[in-house]
């Protein structure tokens, strides 16, 4: 392969997502007839599942290049962060599509904004330059924000909207005044390696340098910890959720966290490593935060997108315990190089797929124009579809960590590299704030099986939707699968931490 071949081939996924984006729009507008509807759809899916088996090639060829000048970078963390946030996508699209069309939103523009705001995800996933990853950060948050504004007749979607503009608005401008206190540090250097190479040569340049130094690192951390939502910076989140119309809250919820995880590594782990201990210390402290409040506020939740917003709060807590124990791990000269880290990826694919399912039932649920928001909604769901209700039993035993689903494992890798790094105390914490998570996800699976519905509950519609049905069982499947063999997704994440550094 010659180096243009190459040059293009870092972003030719890129390249298909944002001409399909623009030929979706294009179809999609003036298209309101339910049989004209079909089209953009289909057209997504094709365009996804195409850029999905492009990743997934690249990834089991361990494909590795850096390009255009170095602004962009394909390694194996990359091609699999990407894969994850594709197949997010469809399957969203996929389960919010009768959801939609009772709601007049299965329009053009709803696949056009969602396949901009993962063009978005794409860039950041590979940037390798503080433009490029700024670049991507607002091309995804953009298009999110105009997502959960889709519905302008509904006052709490654009309520919702309105402040995740404004918080995200600040978010945004934290991020770019601490890259720009790193790039003046650094000499004017925009690519991550240079960044780093100017860093340690600069490293007893004196205090002032390193003050600017320890300002730009704050500013950055917080606004990774706003766009994955880790307290103080979650007040955005309940809200969004709540606010949002269910398919957005699911597009919220997952997809994003993909690209902060991958734009978190890239930053602190690479950019950054010679701070690790500065970081580490930051990162404590917010996942310490987000443990405690998200699991004590979600006990109180009636609502259960609330209740799933704040603990996606404690959950991103769990990353945050990992990146923590990944950089301590390296920093004291662990064998594998990156320490921790691939665990903290597990927990985060596995965390996508999980609620993936979780707002998938919800979705299906509410396609004919029910609204099921209020954990009370579900009461006695197994008696009317208990295939409904064993995918939410399951996503729900996941995320509270019980064997053999998938979030077990998640849970148990990020203990045992907290553990290894020294962090007992830290890891007891995180396993006793776990049990108190447990009420709240066990609260759902008693309501479903043991309570009777109540007289004025949303009926529940156990005919159509034979396509979420089919897929939501799959992913369902996946959950469990993946607890019982994790060794095939964790080997996955090994590599693919293992390439940052190739």
């Amino acid at each position: 392969m010659n180096g243009e071949n190459m040059v293009w081939s870092a972003i030719f996924p890129e390249v298909i997502l944002a001409v399909m984006a623009c030929v979706i729009t294009l179809i999609g507008l003036g298209k309101d007839r339910t049989e004209k509807q079909t089209a953009p759809y289909v057209l997504s899916q094709i365009t996804l599942l195409a850029i999905a088996i492009l990743e997934l090639i690249q990834f089991i060829n361990g494909y590795k290049v850096v390009a255009w000048n170095g602004m962009v970078v394909v390694d194996q963390l990359a091609s699999l962060l990407k894969f994850c946030a594709v197949i997010a996508v469809m399957l969203i699209l996929s389960y919010g599509r009768s959801y939609a069309l009772s709601r007049q939103m299965l329009k053009g523009e709803l696949f056009s904004l969602a396949l901009l705001s993962l063009l978005g995800a794409m860039v950041m996933i590979s940037g390798n330059n503080l433009l490029m990853l700024y670049l991507g950060l607002e091309v995804m948050s953009l298009s999110l924000y105009a997502l959960v504004a889709l519905r302008r007749d509904d006052k709490n979607a654009t309520e919702a909207a309105m402040k995740y503009f404004v918080l995200g608005a600040l978010a945004s401008g934290f991020m770019l005044y601490g890259m720009s206190l790193i790039y003046g540090a650094s000499g004017g250097n925009l690519e991550l390696s240079a960044i780093v190479s100017a860093l340690y040569e600069g490293q007893n340049a004196g205090v002032e340098y390193n003050r600017v130094l320890i300002f730009g690192l704050v500013f950055i951390v917080s606004g990774l910890a706003f766009k994955l939502g880790v307290v103080p910076f979650h007040m955005w989140v309940p809200d969004v959720y709540q606010g949002s119309p269910t398919v957005i809250t699911l597009f919220v919820s997952s997809m994003p966290k993909l690209a902060a995880y991958a734009m978190a590594v890239r930053l602190l782990v690479d950019m950054l490593s010679i701070m690790h201990v500065q970081w580490q210390q930051m990162l404590m402290i917010l996942a310490v935060l987000s443990l405690l409040v998200g699991n004590l506020a979600a006990i109180m939740q009636s609502n259960i997108r609330r209740m799933l917003a704040y603990s996606t709060i404690a959950q991103m807590g769990f990353v945050l315990l990992d990146l923590l124990s990944g950089g301590w791990t390296m920093s004291v000269g662990n064998q594998l190089q990156g320490g921790g880290y691939q665990s903290g990826l597990f927990y985060l694919i596995s965390y996508v797929l999980t609620t993936l399912a979780s707002f998938g039932v919800l979705l299906y649920l509410s396609r004919n124009g029910e609204k099921f928001d209020k954990i009370n909604d579900l009461k006695g769901l197994n008696q009317h579809s208990p295939l409904m209700a064993a995918v939410m039993a399951i996503a729900m035993f996941s995320l509270a960590g019980i064997p053999p689903l998938v979030g077990f494992y998640a849970k148990l890798f990020v203990l045992q590299a907290l553990v290894h790094a020294g962090f007992t105390a830290v890891a007891v914490y995180a396993v006793i704030m776990s049990l108190i998570g447990a009420y709240y996800y066990l609260r759902v699976v008693k309501v479903m099986y043991f309570d009777a519905p109540e007289e004025n509950a949303p009926k529940v519609v156990t005919h159509g939707g034979n396509e979420q049905r089919y897929l939501l069982s799959l992913n369902g499947l996946a959950i469990l699968l993946l607890g019982i063999f994790p060794g095939f997704l964790m080997t996955a994440c090994i590599f693919a931490i293992r390439s940052i550094w190739a």
